[in-house]
């Protein structure tokens, strides 16, 4: 067993790594698992509807419906309403700055990674 001290100093490189990728505006609406779907799924995607989406992260209406309007709000996805038929048809794109949004969220975890991988 190592002594706590040892412990101590083994885990300060790790800290400092991190805290030296680590930008000061960490996005953490797109960091939440559920929005980080969203948003991976519309960037892979054109669009999706709001069942489709449902069906892929395997969520429920409510947490699916909270989670893309807080997206909606921050402007990294577009909503549009519209019937097919008598049917009501929700479909989501992603944004030009929802994409740059992901793209900063990626970069910095892969920082984040390499980081840990080099110490």
């Amino acid at each position: 067993m190592a002594k706590p001290s040892t412990v101590r100093q083994e885990r300060r490189p790790a800290l400092q790594a991190i805290a030296e990728v680590a930008p000061a505006k960490f996005d953490r609406l797109i960091h939440e698992r559920l929005r980080l779907g969203i948003v991976s799924a519309l960037a892979a995607n054109e669009s999706l509807t709001f069942n489709e989406l449902k069906k892929l992260l395997k969520t429920t209406d409510g947490n699916l419906s909270v989670h893309a309007r807080k997206l909606e709000e921050a402007h990294y996805i577009t909503c549009t309403k519209s019937f097919e038929g008598r049917l009501p048809k929700t479909e989501y794109r992603l944004t030009a700055g929802g994409r740059r949004a992901l793209e900063r969220y990626l970069d910095h975890m892969e920082a984040l990674i390499q980081a840990m991988r080099e110490r």
